[in-house]
This record gives structure tokens, C-alpha cells and sequence, in this order.
């Protein structure tokens, strides 16, 4: 076995494991930062919206030797309007112009074909309405809407309400470091970005839907033992697949990376630009708050109700108790939880298998009748 292999059997035996759920203030206090510099950002900067949004015209030209500075500087001054240019793999450019019309996409055309040294039928012209982009955003938000309400439902059905809080909580916090990442760098807004932020929404609830059965499962009959609180069982949980979601984040971010830093970077494609940063970052937003974000604050929603706060007091009572008779909890407690229960039951099953018992049930006597 590896030795990542290793941890992970060690962290689901809960030999090892690291204490996410009782520093929990230090990660609300990141995310917290982290989602201040987003929104700052997003207000400040603001989103560099694509032309399907803001309507214009986008020019793709062939194979040119003059530079990117050089086709922008041309491209505003015949348009009197920003320019965005980008180089493409086969060497030509793509210039975004928002705010050109039928008829003033014409002479622009044309003076980009002679600055190029290009004839006007060479360079494609495509004209968009901002009515589109209006329309592919108010369905963006609507599905974005009917999908939050959804996964909101089910969580609430399948685990119960506080649970499916955490999970939207999470949500909301992947979308708006997202969209503030976006901000920052500058990366245009298009209909290839809003494909990756739902996309991402998936990805985002995978690894906490997870770490959320897993804890349902350790929870369950928690009140009928003394040994942990609902706080430890929910750290648990977590350490017992932290391995399995990290292997899965890192596996999932490898090909988006490929996307955005050799498709977008190397060879030039503006769509895969667009949606590989979305989903890189949502990815690496996802991962960090179903371990950082949405199981400490279900731990803390749960030890608000006054059973789990009387199992608290009971489990601290039995600690300082044991802790003066000089022996540990555990030592003290018997088999009276889930874990423990499970553990008493594998230790049965190895017994059976390992010594055949007899009738009278000695150890070491054969059963039956010899034949």
C-alpha cells in the first residue's frame, strides 16, 4: 500500500487525523477574507463582460505578422470604441468591438484589412445583439435559482435542514469567490464562463453530499453514548474521507488546468479561456469549503440543540471524571456507541472466524459428529 493509501486507511480508523472541525473560527475567518476581497474586487473592478452580453462586432482575421498592441491600437481608432484582441493558434486574431452596428461594422472592416495587409473578404465579421446575452443570463439566473432550491430540498429530505443550509452556505461562497476571482483577473464574461459556473455547482456538492452521509451514518444513536460529541464525530467523518476528496479535487483540477494554461495560454482559445478558469477556480473554492466550510457549520448548528449540548456536558463530565481516577475516557467507556458497537462487532466476527467453538462452548473442541 502507498503511503497516501496508508494515511487515508489510518485517518478512516481514526488512528490519526487533524481537528477541522474544533479550529473551525480560524477557517470562517479565511473565507470571510477571502469573500471580502472578492466582493471589494467585483465593486471596484467590476466584470469585463463579453460582447454577447454588451453587443458588437468580433472580426477574426487570418494569419498576420503585425503585433496584438498593434491590431488594438488600429482597431479602437477606426471604432472609437474599446477593442479587445486576442492572438489565436493559426496565427490570425480575434478583435471584439462592443457597441458597432450594421453599418459602422463595415469601415472598421475594411481599415483593419488594409492595416493587416489583408484583403476585407478574408477577415469574418459577426455581428451580435446585446438582447441575446440579456437572454442567455436571465436563464442562466433561473436555472441558477431552480437549482439552489433543488439541492436545498433534497439535502433537507434526505439528511434534515441544518445540513442543507451548510451545503447552499458553501454554494454562495464557491459562486461569489468565483465570480470575484473573474473580477480581478479581468477575464471577459462570457456565455462560456456562465457554463462554468454551473457546472462547477456540481462539483462543488459532491465532495460535501459525502462528507454529510458519512456523518449521518457515525451520528446515528449519538445521544445513547458518552464517548464523543457531535463536534468529534462530525471531525470524524471528515478525516475518515479527506484522502478520497482531495485525490478526487486534484484529479478533477489536472485537465482543467491542461485547459486553461496550455489550450487558453499556449494556443490561444478564447472559449476555453473562459470556462477552464471558472472551473478551476470553483473547483478549488468547492473542495476547500466542504472541508473547511460546510461540516463545521453543521457541527455548529447541531450543538445548538439542547440534546446535543446535554450529550456535551455528559461526555466533558465522564473526561474529568476519568481524567482524575488517572485513565483515559476511552478506557473508561463501554461499548455503548456506534463506533463502538462496530468495533465490538468486528472484534466478534474475527473470534468466530478464528476459533471454532463447541458445543459447550470451549475453545478448541470440535462441534459435530466425527465421521
Amino acid at each position: 500500500m502507498s503511503r497516501l493509501g496508508s494515511i487515508g486507511a489510518r485517518l478512516y480508523r481514526g488512528e490519526v487525523g487533524y481537528d477541522f472541525v474544533g479550529k473551525r473560527m480560524i477557517w470562517y475567518g479565511i473565507s470571510i477574507l477571502i469573500t471580502i476581497t472578492a466582493i471589494v474586487g467585483l465593486a471596484v473592478r467590476g466584470l469585463v463582460m463579453g460582447i454577447e452580453f454588451e453587443g458588437g462586432a468580433v472580426f477574426t482575421t487570418p494569419k498576420t505578422d503585425v503585433s496584438v498592441a498593434q491590431v488594438q491600437e488600429e482597431a479602437e481608432k477606426a471604432s472609437g470604441h474599446d477593442a479587445i484582441v486576442q492572438e489565436l493558434g493559426n496565427g490570425g486574431m480575434r478583435i471584439q468591438i462592443s457597441g458597432l452596428d450594421t453599418k459602422s461594422s463595415s469601415p472598421v472592416e475594411d481599415k483593419l484589412a488594409e492595416e493587416l495587409g489583408v484583403t476585407a473578404e478574408s477577415i469574418n465579421a459577426e455581428l451580435v445583439g446585446p438582447s441575446w446575452g440579456e437572454q442567455i443570463a436571465n436563464k442562466a439566473w433561473t436555472g441558477l435559482a431552480i437549482f439552489m432550491i433543488l439541492v436545498v430540498i433534497y439535502l433537507a429530505i434526505a439528511f434534515e435542514w441544518r445540513m442543507a443550509v451548510a451545503a447552499l452556505i458553501a454554494l454562495i461562497h464557491d459562486l461569489t469567490i468565483t465570480v470575484g476571482v473573474y473580477a480581478l483577473v479581468g477575464f471577459e464574461v462570457t456565455p462560456g464562463t456562465v457554463i462554468g459556473l454551473l457546472t462547477i455547482l456540481g462539483y462543488s456538492l459532491y465532495d460535501t453530499v459525502v462528507v454529510f452521509d458519512g456523518l449521518k451514518e457515525g451520528a446515528k444513536d449519538i445521544t445513547k453514548q458518552t464517548r464523543w460529541t457531535y463536534s468529534e464525530i462530525a471531525n470524524r467523518s471528515l478525516n475518515g474521507t479527506l484522502v478520497r476528496s482531495i485525490n478526487t479535487t486534484v484529479v478533477a483540477l489536472l485537465p482543467v488546468a491542461g485547459l486553461l494554461f496550455i489550450g487558453g495560454g499556449v494556443l490561444g482559445a478564447g472559449m476555453l479561456n473562459d470556462i477552464s478558469l471558472s472551473l478551476f477556480v470553483g473547483l478549488a473554492a468547492g473542495a476547500y469549503s466542504s472541508i473547511f466550510i460546510a461540516t463545521p457549520l453543521v457541527a455548529d448548528l447541531k450543538e445548538r440543540e439542547p440534546q446535543m449540548k446535554a450529550l456535551k456536558k455528559r461526555v466533558l463530565a465522564k473526561r474529568a471524571a476519568a481524567a482524575a481516577k488517572g485513565e483515559s475516557a476511552e478506557d473508561s467507556d463501554g461499548p455503548d456507541g456506534p463506533q463502538d458497537r462496530f468495533e465490538d462487532d468486528a472484534e466478534t466476527a474475527g473470534a468466530v472466524v478464528g476459533r471454532p467453538r463447541g458445543r459447550s462452548g470451549g475453545r478448541g473442541k470440535p462441534s459435530g459428529k466425527r465421521r
